[in-house]
């Protein structure tokens, strides 16, 4: 009975050191997958704070929790599908991300047409209109149908990079992906658009280093939140044109991306820097075409009824 008890506890001893170095593994995947995720992410984190402009301070954090639920159902519906695909349809997957590049790559460029233009200033300038509960469930529903596009990207990015893990392994990963991502990306939000509140409060408090303090993050917060705008719409086009590379290499088209190898390869050699620029090289020339890519399917939507009716 005794030599019994102990190899049962050897083998649960064993059990554990499994799950807890498959626990690692997840782990680590997780970080690794949300990090070639970045640049939708970054976007995500950029576009959310403009929900909440012009609404009511109180309303600003209940708002924005709204959206982070909408975000994980969101997750969860694509999550059942994306797995559904890699299981019985796995050759959808670089057509599907390629859709989701050219879908960077289009805003990518759009943003950078209303930066060259001014549209963007125009509308920013516009006085908000949200008032009520009506209009804050319009707000919020607008929101969760544009954070479902971006989080197919962010789930389908990720599901590629685990595509060859067993199913249990890619549906842990990929909840873990879901999770991390959105409370991160909503929690950033949620402490952005507050910033200007703490500070707001700190100028009447009597001490003059927290007033000063307290006037700086005023001043601050509209330059910080322009430059994650711009950070996001580059990353964007980064992302984007990195996966339509990648996916006109897999479909055959390997021409584009040999370009790309080229050119990192050729600085690649050089003592102490040649990691950094090679990286340097392939991220621009991924920017440059995402830019390009992005630029001719907005010509082409400009040229359809649907585009036309939008402008």
């Amino acid at each position: 009975m005794a030599i019994g008890f102990a190899a049962l506890l050897d083998d649960i001893a064993a059990l554990a050191r499994m799950a807890a170095a498959n626990a690692d593994d997840v782990a680590a995947a997780s970080m690794k997958v949300s990090a070639k995720a970045a640049g939708v992410v970054v976007d995500d984190a950029a576009v959310a704070p403009q929900y909440v402009r012009g609404v009511n301070p109180k309303r600003e954090l209940p708002i924005i929790w709204k959206i982070t639920k909408g975000s994980l159902l969101n997750k969860a519906i694509i999550l059942v599908f994306a797995l559904l695909l890699s299981q019985f349809a796995p050759w959808v997957l670089t057509p599907l991300l390629m859709l989701g590049g050219t879908y960077l790559c289009f805003e990518g460029a759009h943003k950078i047409w209303e930066l060259v233009t001014g549209d963007k200033a125009a509308k920013d300038s516009e006085p908000s209109v949200v008032k009520g509960e009506e209009a804050e469930k319009k707000v919020v529903s607008g929101a969760v149908r544009t954070d479902f596009i971006l989080s197919a990207e962010i789930m389908v990015i990720s599901l590629n990079e685990v595509a060859d893990q067993p199913l249990v392994d890619r549906a842990l990963i990929l909840v873990v992906v879901a999770i991390v991502i959105t409370l991160a990306v909503y929690g950033v939000v949620g402490l952005l658009v507050k910033m200007d509140d703490v500070g707001l409060a700190l100028t009447k408090r009597d001490s003059g280093a927290a007033k000063t303090f307290g006037a700086w993050l005023v001043r601050a917060m509209p330059v910080v939140m322009t430059i994650i705008s711009y950070v996001g719409m580059f990353a964007m086009l980064w992302v984007g044109g990195h996966i339509m590379l990648t996916g006109l290499d897999e479909l055959g088209l390997h021409a584009p991306y040999a370009l790309v190898h080229h050119l990192a390869e050729g600085v690649e050699g050089i003592a102490g820097v040649g990691g950094v620029l090679a990286w340097l090289v392939d991220t621009l020339c991924a920017l440059v075409f995402g830019l390009a890519w992005g630029a001719v399917v907005a010509g082409v939507w400009a040229l359809t009824p649907w585009g036309k009716k939008a402008h």
